[in-house]
């Protein structure tokens, strides 16, 4: 049994009155007769004791408390078995960024969603409501099959931010939960493209406009010491201003006792972006902003400090001169960089010690001049270009994979975490040219992205989060949709995160690391595609439930005749002598 209005059970509250009207009756005085025949219908009683019809009252008060219960099961509507079948509406929202896009009356797009939603629940007369969030990860915002009230709730209070995706993923998941044969509603705010593939089953609602927009691409910080540097790509969409207005404010940080604000004027090409640069002394948080336009969300920017990720590194003994020469001139020029023995130092020393990385060569010692072979794709390798290397080699090849080769001979390898490198640099000339010190910084880079953290500190919206974390500790990350727990050690890739904000990390309860998403897609920054159109569903989708009644149940009003009409004829009825 359901209701469709509960409310119509305060009917119920009519059998006060009537049950008061039986208890609470006026007696009637005794009139004293000289004989029974003077009256019209006398009450004999059988010898053998009172008649049945001596409980009349009691009949007919049960017949008026069964009218009212059926007036009240009319009222609430009413459902059975099969009549109690729900009418299910399943929404899908577009949770992209553009959503939030205002017309020329300020209005934004998400606000037309909300209205059109609540205007589709009340026409197909939904008793129960899924919304859907479409996404890089969809997720649920109300039900499977909640209340429309609470569904229609939680759209309110539901701020479209995210990056630009596909959708079909989540239509296919709302034809899931709608069920066979049954339409899928789609709010967006752009017609679908040419050859986009629409489920037949989903009506496509978009409800926007096409806008120009000034917009940021990027935003990056960088902490070098007490300097912070923050650079910038500004772009306009379609025919807007030529030039925009930058603001740049520094929130005090150490040692400063106020901020700084600084403006800029930056021309806006056609085609490309505008890179500008603001450089601040101790500065805390730096805001960053645009003049409000049709999006004012991707014309803001709040960056925490960033610091360099500084890395230890330690020489052991046993380096011959020569690899010990070439790897302090490389360090002492490097940035980030802390020299000396210490926890999670990068020890560097000569072939066959348990250094993390080890140079020397082994065996019968060989020069080459190439052609050298790389592994291709390998982080260590990047930019590595070596034209004009003469590098000496042993013949007793390295351990573990090899990473770089020349003829039959390794010259570099790793090893589960290891780096080997077999070459002899008294016989070399590896150290004197650009190949050198790009290794050895790629080799930085790697050991700044195995720290517990983030490797980046900054992210765009749909960018997966990097995270490294450490074994044996529990982990959680704390951002803008709650808290979540992480599983696994190592290095771990996780997906976008669905909402711009500032991303923490725990280790038991302890913050590690942070992370800012900011809400910067160029995708989602060019309004100039958007637009209106309702695409309706393919014939044979509906939003009935397969015989599920329109109206309410005739039942109770059936009961309430009968009731009232026993009523009449129980309380007409008289007996005769």
């Amino acid at each position: 049994m359901s209701f469709g209005f509960p409310w119509g059970l305060l009917a119920l509250g009519a059998l006060v009155p009537l049950v008061a009207a039986y208890f609470l009756r006026r007696k009637q005085k005794p009139v004293v007769v000289s004989a029974l025949f003077l009256w019209r219908t006398p009450r004999p009683r059988a010898e053998a004791g009172p008649r049945f019809e001596r409980f009349t009252r009691e009949a007919s008060l049960l017949l008026e408390v069964l009218a009212v219960v059926a007036a009240a099961l009319f009222l609430a509507d009413v459902r059975l078995g099969e009549d109690a079948r729900t009418r299910h509406l399943v929404l899908v929202v577009d949770g992209s960024l553009s959503l939030s896009a205002r017309g020329p009356d300020g209005r934004s797009v998400l606000e037309k969603v909300r209205a059109e939603a609540a205007r589709r629940v009340e026409e197909e007369k939904a008793t129960r409501v899924t919304v859907l969030v479409s996404g890089t990860v969809p997720r649920v915002l109300a039900g499977p099959e909640a209340e429309p009230s609470s569904a229609l709730a939680s759209l309110e209070s539901f701020r479209a931010l995210g990056a630009d995706h596909d959708v079909a993923p989540t239509l296919l998941w709302a034809q899931e939960l709608a069920g066979p044969g049954k339409r899928v509603h789609f709010f967006t705010d752009a017609s679908p493209s040419e050859g986009q593939a629409v489920p037949p089953a989903v009506r496509w609602t978009a409800l926007g406009m096409p806008r120009d927009n000034v917009a940021l691409l990027s935003a990056w910080r960088r902490d070098e010491g007490t300097t912070a540097t923050v650079t910038l790509r500004v772009a306009r969409f379609g025919a807007g201003p030529e030039e925009t207005e930058v603001r740049a404010v520094a929130r005090p940080g150490p040692g400063a006792k106020e901020g700084t604000e600084r403006r800029e004027r930056v021309q806006l090409p056609e085609e490309g972006a505008a890179t500008l640069r603001f450089t601040f002394e101790n500065a805390g948080d730096m805001e960053v902003s645009l003049p409000p336009d049709a999006l004012p969300e991707d014309g803001e920017a709040r960056l925490p400090p960033a610091p360099e990720r500084r890395v230890r590194v330690a020489l052991a003994e046993g380096l011959d001169a020569q690899a010990r020469s070439a790897l302090e001139r490389f360090l002492s020029v490097a940035p980030g960089l802390e020299l000396g023995p210490g926890e999670g130092a990068l020890l560097v020393g000569p072939r066959g010690s348990d250094a993390r990385v080890t140079v020397g060569a082994g065996g019968t010692v060989r020069t080459f001049v190439g052609p050298f072979f790389a592994e291709k794709g390998h982080p260590l390798l990047d930019d590595v270009q070596l034209g004009g290397v003469r590098w000496a080699a042993g013949g007793e090849a390295p351990p573990g994979r090899p990473l770089m080769t020349a003829g039959d001979v390794v010259l570099l390898s790793e090893e589960e975490g290891r780096l080997h490198l077999n070459v002899d640099l008294s016989r070399s000339n590896v150290q004197r040219t650009p190949a050198w010190p790009v290794l050895l910084g790629n080799l930085l880079r790697e050991v700044r992205r195995s720290q517990e953290g983030f490797p980046r500190r900054q992210l765009s919206l749909g960018e997966p989060l990097s995270v490294v974390t450490r074994s044996g500790a529990r982990y959680t990350l704390e951002g803008p949709e709650g808290e979540r727990p992480l599983f696994g050690a190592g290095s771990l890739s996780l997906p976008p995160p669905a909402v711009p904000g500032r991303y923490t990390l725990e280790r038991d309860g302890e913050p590690v690391d942070a992370v800012v998403v900011l809400p910067l897609d160029a995708r989602e920054s060019d309004l100039r595609s958007r637009g209106e159109g309702d695409r309706p569903a393919q014939a044979g989708a509906s939003d009935d439930e397969g015989g599920a009644p329109s109206g309410r149940a005739r039942w109770p009003l059936l009961v309430l005749l009968a009731a009232l009409l026993a009523d009449f004829h129980l309380t007409r009825r008289t007996e005769v002598k």
